[in-house]
């Protein structure tokens, strides 16, 4: 593919490895003089290190000597420093964003940015509108209620950088959202995989077919549903559409995208950020198809900047050349799970995302949730699965529940306890889906 619709910054996006690699390095340089007196989070702990100043860090070799981070210390850190920390480059009044993590797991952090480093946010999330053949010519549909979380903030503000209508769906409840997709026919849709499905299963119930709405592309972020194939295919068959994935973090930014490409993997945005893939346990490189936890960098978020961020997630890169003429690392199969979400079960290790690929394949679930307990301190596995009666006949559910069992111990070569609970009995999700819950007990058994 050789088309610049598909690019925005073509030249990074093409680049070679060694010029990639170089342009990263000149930019971490200008980054570290700027933090260094500035940013006294990293002042302090370079200098801990036994980094002496800002001089010291021209090569790979010094970059990588670096300390890691971690999201524990930048909690603490603001815990201490109340109520936004040390890890701050301007003065206050500099900085006019603030967002905040969802604090799914633990202490929410706060979030500031400059004007600068907005703008590096939304060209972050430029790329990614891009990649999926958004431009001036699309309106892009946000039903993301727009609160402190960052969300598709900056999702926003990038498809009005790069001349698209954006429209914002905050405050609607879910029939008046597709009320508004029917009338109004925006081409784009931006939201969490979840309700994605959560809109195609209400359209449903409204008489609607969300294929006649005239959606080319349905771009998700916030869990990793549009890389679980089943997942993808469930959002592009009620859709009628392509779906692209991506991911990012608040405290670090818009980091990866899918392309128009059929080839697999979600690109990492190496023109923003250096990105490392390494082995949680020695520190060292993987190699391609290896799992490996994302360290991140970013380079143009210099209000509140992150480096050497242990994001906690899993992935295995893929270090060659896309159909797409891009060269950034893809990841096989997008955010495979967090690190700390590995469940070991039996001697085996499973992530929720194999567990959701499996679920996804059958159209006749329409929600799930997965129940973690110890028994015999080692972890066990309930998964609990919500069919509708009216759309669906006893002998269809019974089946349905049975072919599920065979396919989670085919795939996962272990049993996994299932029950069925009865339709809307779990919840439903606008933002980031919980559906991994760790309980003292499984709350149906039987």
């Amino acid at each position: 593919m050789d088309n610049e619709k598909y690019f925005y910054q073509k030249e990074l996006e093409t680049a070679d490895r060694d010029r990639l690699a170089e342009y990263q390095l000149g930019r971490f340089r200008e980054m570290a003089k700027k933090l260094w007196g500035n940013n006294m989070f990293y002042t302090n702990k370079w200098q801990q290190a036994g980094i002496a100043g800002p001089e010291e860090l021209i090569t790979w070799e010094n970059f990588k000597k670096l300390p890691f981070t971690n999201k524990h210390e930048l909690v603490e850190n603001q815990l201490n420093n109340s109520p936004y920390g040390t890890n701050l480059t301007e003065p206050l009044e500099k900085y006019v964003r603030f967002h905040q993590t969802s604090g799914t797991t633990g202490k929410p952090l706060k979030w500031l940015d400059t004007s600068e480093s907005w703008h590096n946010w939304a060209e972050c999330w430029a790329y990614v509108l891009k990649a999926a053949g958004v431009d001036a010519n699309d309106s892009v549909y946000f039903p993301f209620s727009f609160g402190p979380f960052v969300g598709f903030w900056s999702a926003f503000s990038a498809a009005q950088l790069i001349g698209a209508m954006a429209i914002p769906g905050g405050g609607q409840d879910t029939p008046t959202r597709l009320n508004f997709i029917m009338e109004n026919k925006p081409t784009v849709i931006c939201c969490t995989p979840s309700y994605a499905l959560r809109l195609a299963e209400v359209a449903e119930e409204m008489g609607y077919d969300l294929r006649e709405a005239g959606v080319k592309a349905t771009i998700h972020a916030g869990e990793p549903g549009a890389s679980i194939p089943a997942t993808r295919d469930k959002i592009a068959k009620a859709w009628g559409s392509r779906v692209y994935d991506h991911h990012g973090m608040t405290e670090v930014g818009a980091i990866s995208f899918t392309c128009t490409c059929d080839q697999p993997g979600v690109h990492l945005n190496e023109a923003e950020f250096i990105l490392e893939i390494l082995n949680p346990e020695t520190g060292e490189p993987v190699e391609s198809g290896q799992a490996g936890e994302l360290v991140v960098t970013n380079l143009g978020r210099i209000g509140m900047p992150v480096v050497r961020y242990r994001t906690g997630d899993e992935v295995k890169p893929i270090f060659d050349t896309c159909g797409c003429g891009r060269n950034f690392i893809r990841m096989d199969g997008g955010i495979l799970g967090r690190v700390d979400d590995m469940l070991i079960v039996r001697g085996v290790n499973v992530f929720p995302s194999a567990i959701e690929n499996i679920v996804r394949r059958f159209p006749q679930i329409d929600e799930f949730q997965i129940e973690v307990y110890k028994e015999r301190q080692m972890d066990e596995v309930n998964l609990i699965v919500e069919i509708s009666e009216e759309k669906w006949s006893e002998e269809d559910i019974k089946v349905t529940v049975e072919k599920l069992r065979e396919q989670l111990r085919a795939d996962l070569q272990i049993r996994v306890a299932c029950h069925l609970v009865p339709a809307n009995t779990l919840p439903r999700f606008e933002m980031k889906a919980k559906r991994l819950v760790r309980v003292e007990k499984p709350s149906v058994s039987g």
